[in-house]
């Protein structure tokens, strides 16, 4: 087939996966092959950051280069908005060959689903079903290549796992269901079908681009987000008496050092009278569906390159947000900041575009990066003249994106990737200006608490306050600007509910203790207010102002 001019982009996520998973991000993680293949073929960034904790937030601030307080979507009942600038949109309209083949979350307005030339969606318990916002149910483009009533039986445990589980706050199984079936398998084989079919022709070339359409396709793995469920030989590779669990501190929600809001999280999931047994089968698990999701990925790079396609596709690996699966004595995710939750993997690979092999970008960067970094690697956007001084006739260069479409985006591209200048610092959030949920809801709840409390309490827990997060490399900053009486002190009979957390990343990475209240660090925290401060004016205009690039109005030539 011809080769296009344009870079085709294959953008692949995973849901839930948390960096310190992976060997390349932690000594303490396990063997990804291929993601390691695809870092040494490209750049990893050492701490990426999700502009939010929680899936739709995430997602649709990754599509659209802009933190959630700016789309709009802070909550996972908040999807993209219609006639949103994204990633697709974009695409669409230079011409590209699109697809979505996985885990949606996203999109759900007819305009924005209309913009897949191939739509196949996925999610944690199968095929849609139309209860669930962000699922949408139906194909387009394509149909299933693996028989849609063996997906259907493969999934039907996970909608009752739960039913037996191990604990209130503890739910994994290791499955003989075989693997072709596994919703991971199934994403993996259908992107290896749009391949095929791409290269033999199959979708509409459409736009101006005078070859071959490009393709930028979205491959979201359900995976390793609960329902915690592997196949037997992936367990297998990580037995539990394996499992190295991370570091803890007994008292660490109990001394008065944290927030209400991370205690009463605490109160629900934190895994206290649950056997050792368990607390490491569910990591365990974990573990082995992160292998299976890697396994996936190896299976379309190998396609890749089986095609003839890889030196010219730009590929991108990141998660949404991370688990807490096993830190601080818990699993699965709530409105907190630990890196457990806010850092993810992230990693561009672009053999044949210049990108450089093997590299490893430590400063800090944000997954509202990937959209701006990828225009650019493509040439359909400039970033270089925003911040400019004036011209004075208004003599600047046209790029596909125009200077204020690009100034709509709040992120910016990667260094390493690109000429950009690194970040000092990232950012995340949570909240939508909601009460806070307390203790005393707590008691008002049915025993025993766990799993089915976070599912209870889920709209208020989304809703509540505006959490801010500031993270450098060497320290963390989290507050509520919205907090009443917020202090940096606590108490003694189990911490107030608005002090604010400040972690010393260097002697404590595992952020065990809260040091916000220690009067030796108040001059950091003056300056981690400072960034955040710098950050909530840098990107508090939900649509910019058009600013002119002359300095009068024009003078006619």
């Amino acid at each position: 087939m011809t080769t296009n001019t344009i870079p085709n982009v294959l953008f692949i996520m995973a849901d839930q996966m948390k960096a310190t998973i992976l060997r390349i991000y932690s000594h303490i993680g396990i063997e990804a092959p291929a993601l390691e293949r695809l870092a040494s073929e490209g750049v990893r960034f050492e701490h990426a950051i999700t502009p939010h904790p929680l899936c739709v937030p995430a997602r649709t601030s990754v599509m659209t280069g802009r933190y959630p307080h700016s789309t709009g979507c802070r909550r996972n009942e908040t999807l993209m908005p219609e006639n949103e600038q994204h990633a697709f949109r974009i695409w669409k309209d230079n011409g590209f060959v699109t697809g979505l083949i996985g885990k949606n979350h996203c999109f759900i307005e007819p305009s924005d689903l209309e913009l897949f030339d191939v739509r196949c969606e996925i999610s944690h318990q199968g095929l849609p079903q139309g209860t669930y916002k962000g699922e949408n149910v139906g194909n387009t483009g394509m149909d299933w290549v693996v028989p849609e009533d063996d997906i259907y039986r493969a999934h039907e445990n996970r909608t009752t796992l739960r039913e037996n589980a191990q604990s209130p706050r503890i739910a994994y199984r290791v499955s003989d269901t075989p693997e072709e079936y596994f919703g991971t398998s199934v994403i993996a084989t259908q992107a290896e079908e749009f391949l095929d079919r791409y290269v033999a022709g199959a979708f509409p070339q459409g736009g101006d681009v005078e070859d071959v359409a490009p393709f930028a396709l979205w491959v979201s793995f359900p995976d390793p987000h609960e329902p915690f469920e592997a196949p037997r030989r992936y367990v297998d590779m990580f037995p539990p008496e394996d499992v190295v669990m991370p570091p803890q501190r007994t008292d660490e929600f109990s001394d008065g050092t944290v927030p209400a809001r991370n205690r009463v999280l605490a109160r629900m999931m934190r895994q206290t009278d649950d056997t050792e047994e368990h607390r490491r089968g569910v990591v365990s698990v974990y573990q082995a569906m992160t292998r299976f999701v890697d396994d996936g990925i190896s299976r379309i790079l190998y396609r890749l390159d089986e095609l003839g396609l890889r030196e010219n596709t730009i590929v991108v690996f990141t998660a949404d947000h991370g688990d807490f699966i096993g830190e601080h004595g818990m699993a699965v995710k709530g409105g907190v900041f630990y890196d457990a939750l806010v850092r993810v993997p992230l990693i561009v690979s672009w053999p044949g575009g210049g990108v450089p092999r093997g590299a490893i970008d430590s400063s800090m960067c944000s997954t509202v990066d990937i959209l701006p970094t990828i225009l650019e690697l493509q040439g359909l956007s400039s970033f270089d003249a925003i911040g400019k001084g004036w011209a004075r006739n208004g003599d600047h260069a046209s790029t596909v994106l125009d200077e204020m479409q690009t100034r709509y985006m709040q992120g910016r591209p990667l260094p390493t990737v690109t000429t950009s200048t690194p970040r000092e610092a990232a950012f995340s959030e949570y909240g939508a200006g909601g009460p806070p949920v307390t203790m005393d809801l707590l008691d008002e709840l049915d025993e025993p608490l766990g799993y089915k409390t976070i599912i209870e309490t889920l709209w208020a827990r989304e809703a509540e306050g505006r959490r801010k997060m500031v993270r450098t490399r060497d320290w963390k900053y989290v507050t509520d600007p919205m907090a009443s009486g917020a202090t940096l002190t606590s108490g003694s009979d189990g911490g107030p509910g608005d002090i604010d957390e400040l972690y010393d990343l260097t002697r404590d990475p595992w952020e065990l203790t809260n040091v916000a209240h220690l009067s030796e660090n108040a001059g950091v925290i003056s300056e981690m207010r400072a960034l955040l401060a710098a950050w909530m004016i840098d990107t508090e205009d939900p649509r910019p102002v058009e600013i002119p690039n002359t300095v009068g109005r024009a003078v006619p030539r």
